[in-house]
């Protein structure tokens, strides 16, 4: 109906008669106990409370999918495969490379899904066991990782990496937008949303700072990697991991746009429950502890 806008043809989609849609319709009004239809219009239109109603049910049905899927991923993984969640980020600059080549083909599963997700949800996919292990960026400022701090859980350091301010250059070669000097015009920030690991670390660096100049926040993205298109193509400065950035840093496709009181220490880790005990875990886990020692 609501996309439809029209009884009888929502009725043809159901396979049901207008009359008995109409039924439906009233009878869901009178459960929620306020008109979720207008029908005064034409074509139809949803209420305000309608347009509520139907936001909240399709996230609903979406979290019951999630569920559903969940479920399956659980059920179909077993005993003999490390089920792997990480963000877009790392997927892209440590997985392979480190991840990857360390457990035998077929014992480990990646869930793709897990390249968008907002940054507690690794959190409770690892609490709720959907996963086996997560791959995350750690900050003192995420307050979203505390839950992975008590007994339960350990992590392992992988490496240390840096988030970084950096900006297209300009045809001098140096920084297009800067955040080490105060500007006639604010500075425009590609800066993260609500949803991203790096949010709270940004946030961090702009409260304690005690030199921020004029800035305006032009875009907030979840993902690093689409933060780092708006950068690349000039309209403003963000921050990015350095692994992610340091190939177009040495090019001089992109140039520091801060020095190092604008700068924030990340240390990479991968988190697991300490009771999950599956063999090709156990395995990834004791060549990942191997190749620190040999750092």
């Amino acid at each position: 109906m609501a996309a439809c806008r029209n009884f009888s043809r929502a009725a043809e989609e159901r396979n049901v008669s207008q009359p008995a849609f109409s039924r439906r319709i009233r009878a869901l009004e009178n459960h929620v106990g306020v008109q979720l239809i207008n029908r005064e219009t034409l074509p139809l239109s949803l209420t305000p409370a309608g347009d509520v109603f139907v936001t909240q049910a399709r996230m609903m049905l979406q979290m019951h999918d999630d569920t559903i899927e969940r479920c399956q991923a659980i059920d179909a993984a077993g005993e003999n495969v490390v089920r792997f969640a990480a963000s877009q980020s790392l997927y892209t600059t440590y997985y392979k490379t480190h991840i990857a080549s360390l457990v035998p083909e077929g014992s480990l599963s990646i869930d793709l899904n897990s390249a968008s997700w907002p940054a507690d949800k690794f959190v409770n996919a690892l609490q709720q066991g959907y996963c086996d292990v997560i791959l995350n960026y750690w900050h003192s400022s995420m307050a979203y990782l505390a839950p992975l701090e008590i007994a339960q859980f350990e992590y392992l350091s992988l490496y240390n990496d840096q988030l970084v301010p950096v900006s297209k250059p300009a045809p001098d070669g140096s920084a297009m937008y800067q955040m080490d000097f105060q500007e006639k015009l604010r500075v425009p920030l590609l800066t993260y949303n609500a949803s991203s690991a790096f949010r709270p670390v940004v946030d961090a660096l702009l409260h304690i700072h005690p030199k921020v100049p004029k800035t305006l926040s032009v875009s907030q993205n979840a993902l690093a990697n689409s933060v780092k298109a708006l950068i690349s193509e000039g309209f403003g400065l963000g921050w990015l991991p350095l692994r992610m950035c340091a190939s177009e840093l040495a090019s001089g496709e992109l140039v520091r746009a801060g020095g190092p009181s604008w700068e924030a220490e990340l240390d990479v880790r991968i988190y697991r429950r300490r009771e999950n005990k599956k063999a090709p875990l156990d395995e990834l886990w004791e060549k990942l502890t191997a190749d620190q020692g040999d750092d």
